[in-house]
């Protein structure tokens, strides 16, 4: 597990930036009108390109809510995905990356 990013909550969604050995760049999550239960409740972009997206999740066991990324551009060997929790006793938000079990 590791820490990918930090963000914090705006007007219409979080904004914050996201750093790994080829990242560093500010993102924002944008708040998205959903058409349907599989779309996504946010749209993620650097600048004004968007390379993400982000759903709204509840833990198991637990009322303790996450929004569960996927961060996709042509230039990625793979897309990432990652989830944005809230930092406990702080303001902020971290932005987690894990790999997939088999991978």
């Amino acid at each position: 597990m590791a820490t990918i990013g930090t963000f914090t909550t705006s007007d219409n969604g979080y904004t914050g930036s996201i750093k790994t050995l080829t990242l560093n760049i500010k993102a924002k999550f944008t708040a998205s009108e959903k058409d349907n239960d599989k779309a996504p409740d946010y749209r993620i972009f650097a600048g004004s390109t968007e390379f993400g997206a982000a759903w709204r999740k509840t833990v198991r066991d637990s009322d303790r809510e996450y929004l569960s990324v996927k961060l996709d551009d042509p230039s990625f060997p793979a897309p990432i995905y990652a989830s944005l929790v809230k930092v406990e006793g702080e303001e902020g938000f971290t932005l987690i990356w894990s790999r997939r079990n088999g991978d």
